[in-house]
């Protein structure tokens, strides 16, 4: 296992992003094959990457929900709207 500790610094830009600074164990065989297979050259990138996949795959989960959920008219024409 590695820790490490990511600094909390504001970015000058107009989004005001800010880096949580924490402290994390996680087993270094994982994150060697994280960097390797995903090409990244720090750890940084390759836990950031990580985040943002999950956030984006649990979105899609969510979306997935609304499947069959929503109703529609049968008799709807789509072309008809275009003209």
């Amino acid at each position: 296992m590695m820790s490490f500790l990511v600094s909390r610094k504001g970015a000058k830009d107009a989004k005001k992003q800010f880096y949580l600074a924490t402290n994390v164990k996680i087993d270094e065989k994982l994150i060697q094959e994280a960097l390797q297979l995903g090409g990244h050259r720090t750890k940084r990138a390759v836990i950031e990457e990580a985040l943002q996949e999950y956030v984006q795959r649990r979105k899609q989960l969510e979306v997935i929900k609304l499947f069959g959920t929503i109703e529609y008219d049968d008799d709807y024409d789509y072309k008809l709207q275009r003209q």
